[in-house]
């Protein structure tokens, strides 16, 4: 005997209430006609993950509530057909003073046109992007239930990090946990979620069924990669990662319990999950946001390479446009490496010089700048040019601009407001300098998309990185090599070591007092840097909260 689950492994667009009860109610009809009886869809499927502040608003929770309906009643006729769906449950009592939450992170067991049982998430993290606490109240209690002579334990994502959610599970007769998800992607976030889970199964002796979210929601990205561990901990199959699947699990019922059996896919290299999470980010804000292609300016150097590179897997070429915007002080080699890229991509490729506009603007502040020296000043004309210039074009034309600001960069204030920083999205904002390079390496190497090989130039990888805003310029004119750089920045920023403790690993403390410095002033900047995707566990943005104004010195 067997009890055979689908892992509904789905990509959902926050508040589609309706059309995401359709993949929902679609993926459950596929699976039932291969054998699945029991469906498991992420956490908060009905309205996708994270909703944010849409959960505050009444009509919000109401159209969750009729789309769960709809599911139940689309699916009535499956006879022994379980499904469990992610929702948000309750509402708020309202007074013209206080505003008290009662609302649930809940999941329902449906079957045959009825709610079976409805359990509530009771641990809520409060932590990195995290901020449940903010919407839901914990709940209480469990949920098992009964599905071909199997009894199921319902868990949600955080509640399987922590001892007592399981054993409850357990306590009440659970034979297997099944445990859905909403957990956001960061670089070996996937690793780290299978070695808790085969820990988890192991404390309690039940085999799990982990289902995860794929896709990307504004800043963050999910990336799939479901999976199943037996109560010993061992793997037992695992979906492919950053796509839609149905994941297919048999659970067979033996004198020791049950053992699960699935497909396992391959493993795959860091850079290659790092280069589908970018991928996929820009895909779904894109195309989820309707805009009709992407633009970005080709400066010749690694950074929008790189993004541009990115962009055309994600969309095709068709959808995507390069602009390079050469100043007084842009090098040959750099109009003949950005020829040579956007040609082996096949986009779009336009020229505006900007020389025109900078004398322009030099002359009308002549009177106001007499006797000074050129400085930071001229150089950020040039950048803000390039700025307005993008933005005409995507005013005049919808696509969006993608800017090529890296987290390096971002982190020491090493961009330019109102010029490189201006766009609608910035694709690796959380993509340390050194990573950049390690990237656009691999991304020669291999072609995963299918859209050409080695779109890199060889020497955009290997010249010196400048901004060309200067004579001779280049970037550790201005800033530690990036290897010193980011290094620093992985301890300071990503993991909050402090100043002495990064010293005492061997680092010139004049150095680190420097970058601290550059990270302190420059929030300001980042405040006002487009959204981006998160592929670190801590990246500017919703998980790095520190305030402009203060005087605290590390």
């Amino acid at each position: 005997m067997a009890l055979h689950i689908c892992v509904a492994q789905l990509n959902l667009v926050v508040g589609d209430m309706q059309g995401n009860a359709q993949k929902i109610i679609a993926a459950s009809r596929e699976a039932y006609a291969q054998g699945a009886r029991l469906v498991l869809t992420p956490e908060l499927s009905i309205c996708s993950y994270p909703a944010e502040d849409l959960l505050l608003r009444p009509a919000f929770i109401d159209a969750c509530d009729d789309a769960v309906r709809l599911v139940a009643r689309e699916l009535a006729g499956l006879k022994g057909l379980h499904v469990v769906v992610g929702h948000p449950v309750g509402g708020d009592l309202r007074s013209k003073s206080v505003q008290v939450q009662r609302r649930l992170n809940a999941a329902s067991v449906l079957s045959e046109g009825r709610v079976l049982e409805t359990y509530a998430k009771r641990e809520l993290p409060n932590y990195q992007v995290f901020d449940e606490r903010r919407y839901f109240t914990p709940g209480k209690g469990t949920c098992v239930f009964q599905c071909e002579g199997v009894s199921v334990g319902l868990l949600i994502c955080e509640d399987a990090w922590f001892d007592e959610p399981a054993m409850l599970a357990q306590e009440s007769g659970a034979q297997l946990l099944a445990v859905i998800n909403a957990s956001p992607f960061h670089v070996g976030k996937g690793g780290e979620r299978v070695a808790r889970m085969a820990d988890r199964a192991r404390a309690v002796g039940l085999p799990i069924v982990y289902s995860h979210l794929v896709g990307g929601q504004d800043e963050v990205v999910f990336d799939g990669g479901s999976f199943a561990v037996n109560a010993d901990g061992s793997l037992a199959g695992m979906a492919p990662g950053f796509r839609e699947d149905l994941f297919l699990v048999s659970a067979d019922v033996g004198d020791t319990g049950l053992r699960l059996a699935a497909p396992v896919a391959p493993e795959r290299e860091p850079e290659a999950e790092l280069w589908d999470a970018l991928v996929m980010g820009v895909r779904d804000y894109v195309g989820k946001n309707g805009f009709p292609g992407v633009l970005l300016g080709l400066s010749g150097g690694i950074d929008s390479a790189l993004v541009l590179a990115i962009a055309v897997d994600a969309l095709g070429k068709d959808k995507v446009r390069a602009v390079m915007m050469p100043s007084p002080y842009t090098q040959d080699i750099s109009w003949i490496d950005a020829r040579e890229m956007a040609a082996r991509l096949g986009v779009r490729y336009d020229e505006i010089s900007i020389a025109p506009q900078f004398e322009a603007f030099k002359a009308a502040l002549a009177s106001e700048f007499q006797g000074l020296p050129e400085d930071a000043t001229e150089e950020n004309i040039q950048a803000r040019i390039r700025g307005v210039l993008l933005m005409a074009l995507s005013n005049k034309f919808g696509s969006i601009v993608l800017t090529t600001g890296n987290k390096s960069e971002m982190a020491t204030g090493y961009c330019t407001l109102y010029g490189d920083m201006a766009g609608g999205f910035a694709v690796i904002k959380d993509v340390l300098k050194t990573k950049v390079f390690a990237l656009a390496r691999w991304r020669n190497l291999f072609d995963p998309y299918g859209t050409g090989a080695n779109p890199i130039p060889e020497r955009i990888i290997t010249r010196p990185p400048s901004a060309e805003l200067r004579p001779d310029q280049v970037d550790q004119d201005s800033l530690p090599p990036y290897e010193v750089l980011d290094a620093i920045l992985a301890r300071y920023m990503e993991d909050d070591e402090g100043v002495d403790q990064i010293v005492a690993e061997g680092f010139d403390r004049a150095i680190v007092e420097k970058v601290a410095r550059l990270v302190r002033i420059n929030e300001y900047k980042r405040r006002q840097a487009p959204v981006g995707i998160r592929v670190t566990h801590r990246g500017f943005g919703r998980d790095w909260r520190y305030p402009i104004t203060a005087k605290f010195r590390a």
